[in-house]
């Protein structure tokens, strides 16, 4: 806990910050899901803290407890299940535990494993947020008195985007089995969801329909690629 850790800590809750005091570890690998938490946390008055695998989450934990726990359901070497399922059975147990995907089938898996609730990408609606949070805190971490309701819809910013691209770029390139492929590709869909991009989300959505029903896929990886490329040279002109 840093000094801006403890100096919250020793501040109640407010109507407009109603998770002031509140640590929040994302377990996430798209830096544009990562940026709509770190704006979601900052409106809210939670301190956020990041990990980008299962592996890297697990040391975070070994260190502190957080007081919230988000978990993206598919991560770069593993399910994020597994995590989910390991904190909820460890004591003291997190307060609060939740699995994200833009994969709405993965809501069941997630509250199957142990979390509190679900959260479907994209992350833009901070009384989602908030009122998500809120209702599974105990009675004496909820702020006092009338709450405010925001209605405000947060827009990550179209930098962490391209950052996402970039990476699913390199991924693409680097794929060396079915397996990688997949992962990708749900990675490209979840990131395309939640930055609206249809098209884009439609692809990476073939590539891993085809890949679930033993199909080729070199021509929709191909493809899937060159929308990437095509969204990243987009970027680099504006």
């Amino acid at each position: 806990m840093d000094d801006r850790d403890r100096f919250d800590f020793l501040r109640a809750p407010s109507a407009t910050r109603p998770l002031l005091g509140l640590t929040v570890l994302a377990v996430e690998d798209s830096r544009y899901t990562c940026e709509a938490l770190r704006l979601l946390c900052q409106r809210s008055g939670a301190r956020l803290r990041r990990a980008d695998s299962l592996g890297s989450a697990r040391r975070h934990l070994a260190v502190y407890r957080p007081s919230v726990l988000v978990v993206d359901m598919g991560l770069p070497d593993g399910p994020g299940a597994q995590l989910i399922a390991e904190a909820a059975a460890t004591g003291p147990r997190i307060a609060v535990i939740l699995g994200i995907s833009g994969d709405p089938f993965a809501e069941n898996a997630a509250l199957a494993a142990g979390a509190d609730a679900f959260l479907a990408k994209p992350l833009s609606s901070l009384s989602v947020f908030q009122e998500t949070v809120l209702g599974l805190l105990p009675e004496a971490a909820q702020p006092s008195g009338p709450r405010t309701i925001n209605e405000e819809i947060l827009r990550p910013d179209p930098v962490a985007f391209r950052d996402d691209m970039a990476q699913a770029a390199e991924l693409l390139g680097n794929a060396a089995s079915p397996h990688a492929l997949d992962h990708v590709a749900r990675f490209v869909a979840g990131v395309a969801r939640s930055a609206g991009d249809g098209p884009l989300a439609a692809a990476a959505e073939e590539l891993v329909s085809a890949g679930a029903q033993s199909q080729p896929s070199g021509a929709r990886a191909a493809r899937l690629a060159g929308m990437v490329h095509a969204r990243l040279e987009e970027r680099l002109a504006i």
